[in-house]
Parts: C-alpha cells; structure tokens; sequence
C-alpha cells in the first residue's frame, strides 16, 4: 500500500486538493482526447496530480487494456495514492471497450415485477462483476447504482439508468448490487441525492425545479437512500436540481440543508459526500467554478467532482478558510474521511486475465433475456425490403459497426438496403423513402445533453410514414421503455415486435433472434 502521510504533514492546499477528483481521458495520447474542454492534455494532468496533489480522477473513453496503462500512470505520478473512478453504472464495458456491458438497471426492475427474487440475484451478480472488472483495470471506485426513483417518463437524465418506478423495487435492487460489490475493495455511489427521478429538466443543461414537499420526498425519494446506506454504500452524489421546500435558495448540491442537514444527521450518512460534475449547466451556469467549489464545501461536500478549472477550485476553497468563510476544521473532517477511505483501498489491483474467466457474459445474456417484450406475429423474411435504424446521433452511434447483428441480420432475412436516420434528417427526405417492406429499429433512450426524452421528429415521421403506407414489417426499440410503449400503442396487433434494454451488440443479436423466431 502507498504511504498516506498524516493529515498534520499536508498544508492547507494540499489538503482541499485531496478533495478534488478531475475529469481524464481514458486512452494514453492527447491526440486521442475526445473532450478537449473537460480533458486536460498529458502534461496538465501530471501537473495536477504531481504538483497540485489532486485526490482523484474520473475516466471516460478507451479499450480496458488502455484504461488498465492509464490507471497504472496515473497512480505513479500522484504523490498520494488515488481515487479512480468512472460512471460505470452498466458494467465496465460501458465506458471502456472490451469489458462487460450490463443492459440497464431498468432491465433489472422490469425483471422484478415478474419475479423479484431473481432480479435480486442478478443484481447481485451485476454489482459483484462490476466491481471485479473495475478493479482488474485499476479502478478502485464505481459510480453507481443509481438509486432515483424515475417517475417521470420525460426524464432525460435519469430514465433507464433507474432501476424503476417504484421506491421498494429500486431499495431492494439497489441493496442487491452494493452487496454484490462489497465482496471488492472498491467503492460504490448512491447517486443522486435527494433524488433526480422526478424532472424532465436536464441538470448537464440548466437547473431543474423540484416541487415535492417533505412528505412526497420522504415516501418516493429518499427509501432507496435510506436503504443503500443501511447497505454500506460508501459514497452519496448529490444532484443539481432545487428542492424549494428544502431550502429556497440553493440547489441541493450547494445545500447544507440538504447535504448536511437531512443526508448527514438526518440519515446518518457518514461516508463521503461527492457532488455531481461541477461542470454542469445546472450548476457552472450560475456559480462558476470558484463560487460553485466553496459552496458545496460549505454545504457538507468532502469531494468536488470535476470543476472546470481544478486550481481555481482549490485557491477558491483555500481563501475561503484564510477569510474564516470556512474553517480549518470543516476542511480537516472531509480529508480524514478521505484518508481513511483511501487506506482500506489497492490502489493499482491490475488483473487483465479476469476477463477470460468472467461469469459477467452470462449474467448479462441472462438480464436480456429476461426483461424483453414481444408481441405481434414472427417477423416474415421478404424477397427485398429496408432495414432501417433510427438513431440519435450516426456520427455517435458506438452501438453499431460493420459486424453488429443490427446490420448483419436483416440481410439475411431480405432486407438488404439500409438507411440510417438521425436527428439531422431532414422530414423531406423520410417523405422520399423508398415503397417497400422496411424492419424498424429504434435506439432511443433517455439523453442528456440533449435536453428531452423520448423519439425524435424524424423518428415519428418515420414510423408515421410506415404504417400510414403499410409497410412496417417488423419493429425492434432499444432502450426506453418509454418509446416503445408509446409506439406499440399506434400498432397493428399483428406486426411483429419487440422490446430490448440493450444497445449493444449481443442484445441486438438476442432481440433480432426473439423477432424472426417468433419467441415469446
């Protein structure tokens, strides 16, 4: 283990930089930085880490050979040992590519509704395998479950990445996957508190408002809270969004109502306290970087996730105490609870043969399985037809490649020509599409970024299109719930279809089977 010196052996900014966890680039060159405003270049990073002290670094992006070399870098030049971490709520192989890509927490609560005791073993089995392949690359700290409650079908943020629509089945879920991560010694997150299921405003745009009184709050958000904490989550996220019955000025990430208040004394929450990316809109739009990083540290945060300008956070932070705004001792009780995390971590646990052995593969054909719909007929195979995707993004759909079953399987069936269509699709062109049997594939999930829900224009045109001129052979959704339901409302009961939460390859492939073989 990497010596952790005594908090007496840092000075004031070395100690508020160990409260500081900075966004990087998951593969090894500059030239390969995807996000350039929030991914600093190489000889930044190490500056930050070696000079600066920062405690921490979020990934995003590459192979997880390449993100095993990085995390390995990234700990050698750090002076005290790192938190690493990644928004890995779907399995490692969500953000980094050759690992285990899970379905969606969704999948997992459309799977209790049926048989809850199930859904609580592969839950279970999905924490357990998330958290070994995070440690097998060097990651010692998962960012998930997400433990919202997602009521509202227009969520954009939350959506899928819930395990449901009901406190008692996103609890027990919940409890279920840090169970299963706890048998590592890596971190979990219970995110994001007081609850975000409830807005159909995106927080990574502006701020979303929140109305719910206590009460509500109390019966709807705040269980799976109570029960991941009962279950020994290690770390809460906070949410950017306002509660006024909480407090009427300050958004929950930069409330010591909220954060201090009811998640520390209330709940009894004694782990770490992490805000969500500082660089949100919701957020950085109305505080900036410094006033945003003194806030949330006055409010209770022991850690300040992602500021767009790490060394103006830090200064910001330290002048504040050397004003008396906060004091030596606030900061003191954030970085022993930091310390004292870290010592019970590895910080480099690389072990690259694990994903030979994994049982995660088959937990994941298991949750696909058995959380898809069908309904309708077997799909017909046809002498000529179109195979057409519509996708939020063409340029950004990491789903589909030149061998992923949602291109190659519709060929074989008579659907030979394929049309991609996305947001940028002009409506004039669906009008142009050509007269013959087309098979519908939908990828639609909830979107950040994006600022809504639920399918695009082209989307609806598409479909409208379709079943207007009958040509709608079949139809398969990827993703939302949502979308689907809202789509299989407008169908044929005949037409064949079917419902998957997974984008990726293996759950296309078990989609497209269910499809043509008519299985229920």
């Amino acid at each position: 283990m990497t010596f952790i010196p005594p908090l007496a052996d840092l000075s004031l900014r070395a100690q508020v930089a160990q409260m500081v966890v900075v966004r990087a680039s998951g593969y090894l060159y500059d030239r390969q930085i995807q996000y350039p405003a929030w991914e600093p270049p190489q000889n930044t990073l190490k500056h930050w880490l070696k000079d600066w002290g920062v405690g921490g670094v979020i990934l995003v992006g590459g192979s997880a050979v390449e993100a095993a070399e990085r995390c390995r870098q990234l700990q050698s030049w750090a002076t005290i040992p790192l938190l690493l971490a990644a928004d890995i709520e779907e399995g490692v192989g969500q953000r980094f590519s050759g690992a285990t890509q899970f379905p969606p927490p969704a999948a997992l609560g459309a799977i209790a509704q049926k048989n809850r005791e199930r859904a609580v073993d592969l839950a279970r089995a999905m924490g357990a395998s998330t958290a070994a392949e995070a440690l097998a690359i060097g990651l010692n700290w998962v960012l998930a479950p997400v433990v919202d409650v997602n009521n509202n079908p227009a969520n954009p943020v939350i959506n899928v990445r819930a395990f449901g629509e009901e406190p008692d089945i996103v609890s027990t879920l919940a409890t279920a996957f840090i169970q299963g991560a706890r048998a590592y010694p890596v971190l979990t997150t219970a995110k994001h508190f007081p609850g975000h299921g409830d807005t159909a405003t995106d927080s990574h745009l502006e701020l979303p408002v929140i109305p719910h009184d206590r009460d509500r709050l109390q019966a709807i958000e705040w269980p799976p809270f109570v029960a991941a904490i009962a279950a020994g989550v290690d770390t809460v996220m906070s949410a950017h969004v306002h509660l006024p019955a909480l407090d009427a000025e300050r958004p929950a990430t930069l409330s010591s109502q909220i954060l201090t208040g009811i998640l520390r004394q209330e709940m009894g929450f004694n782990g770490l306290i992490v805000t969500d990316a500082l660089v949100m809109g919701a957020i950085a739009n109305t505080y900036g970087t410094a006033e945003a990083a003194v806030k949330a540290v006055e409010a209770g945060a022991d850690i300040l996730l992602m500021p767009l300008d790490p060394p103006a956070a830090i200064e910001a932070v330290v002048a504040a105490v050397e004003s008396g705004r906060i004091s030596p001792e606030r900061i003191q009780a954030s970085v022993n609870r930091i310390q004292s995390t870290k010592a019970r971590l590895q910080p480099l646990a690389l072990q690259l043969d694990y994903f030979q052995t994994t049982p995660a593969v088959e937990v994941t054909t298991a949750i696909a399985q058995e959380s898809m719909e069908r309904a309708g007929q077997a799909l017909q195979p046809v002498t000529s037809g179109v195979n057409c995707l519509i996708v939020d993004d063409a340029l950004d759909a990491s789903f589909l490649n030149r061998t992923c079953p949602a291109l190659t399987l519709p060929p074989t069936w008579g659907f030979r020509q394929r049309l991609v269509i996305d947001q940028q699709t002009p409506l004039t062109m669906i009008e142009g599409l050509p007269s013959e049997p087309t098979l519908l594939q939908v990828f639609s999930r909830g979107n950040p970024f994006r600022g809504k829900a639920g399918l695009s224009a082209p989307a609806i045109a598409t479909l409208e299109r379709l079943q207007t001129q009958n040509q709608l052979a079949g139809l398969v959704v990827y993703g939302s719930p949502y979308a689907y339901r809202k789509i299989a409302q407008h169908l044929h009961p005949d037409v064949p279809r079917v419902f998957s939460y997974g984008h990726y390859s293996s759950a296309q492939g078990l989609a497209l089977e269910c499809l043509v073989q008519g299985i229920a």
